[in-house]
């Protein structure tokens, strides 16, 4: 599969990013839009990578700057989960494991496919340090190996103005829950 957008297709989604990058400045304080659109021109793949997350309802907005790197950071920052992303259960083996009813697809399979990485928990609730984020709906996190070997899987929301974090089986999926993923350009 071709994973570079043509000169229209890039341009757009430049506009929809730098509208979003100017409407939310809270998100990057001190980062300028100009640094930012030069690094995505001179990685078409990672632009590539940002409007899969756009297609699927991420809303992607830059979060951060890594000075050690010189990346900036992008996370899926929709008011709710990502529509596109849920009703999808954690992990490959946990989509496999299901007898009947499987979902399409699974968090990480989908993350993968896209060329992110799901939210880990820290990240998550760094996440909601900038805004209000799935009020009504929850996000499967980045799972630790041990509780996903016994068949668990991790997931967060944000409920009576508090962060939560729960589990799971790693098979089950719901309507209202998908993924948050990150993206480093």
């Amino acid at each position: 599969m071709k994973k570079q957008l043509s000169a229209e297709q890039a341009a757009t989604l430049l506009g929809v990013l730098k509208a979003r990058f100017e409407k939310n400045m809270q998100r990057h304080k001190g980062l300028k839009w100009t640094d930012v659109v030069a690094r995505l021109e001179a990685n078409p793949a990672k632009l590539w990578v940002l409007d899969r997350m756009e297609e699927t309802g991420g809303e992607p907005d830059v979060v951060g700057y890594d000075k050690t790197t010189g990346e900036y950071v992008f996370y899926d920052c929709a008011p709710e989960s990502p529509k596109g992303r849920r009703s999808i259960c954690y992990d490959h083996k946990a989509l496999e494991a299901r007898k009947e009813n499987k979902p399409a697809n699974s968090a990480l399979n989908m993350a993968d496919e896209m060329g992110i990485t799901i939210l880990s928990e820290k990240q998550y609730r760094q996440l909601q340090q900038l805004g209000a984020f799935d009020l009504k709906t929850s996000s499967w996190v980045e799972t630790p190996a041990d509780i996903r070997k016994l068949g668990g899987a991790l997931f967060c929301d944000r409920r009576y103005d508090t962060v939560f974090t729960y589990h799971n089986g790693a098979e089950s999926y719901y309507a209202a829950r998908g993924f948050r993923g990150a993206l480093r350009v």
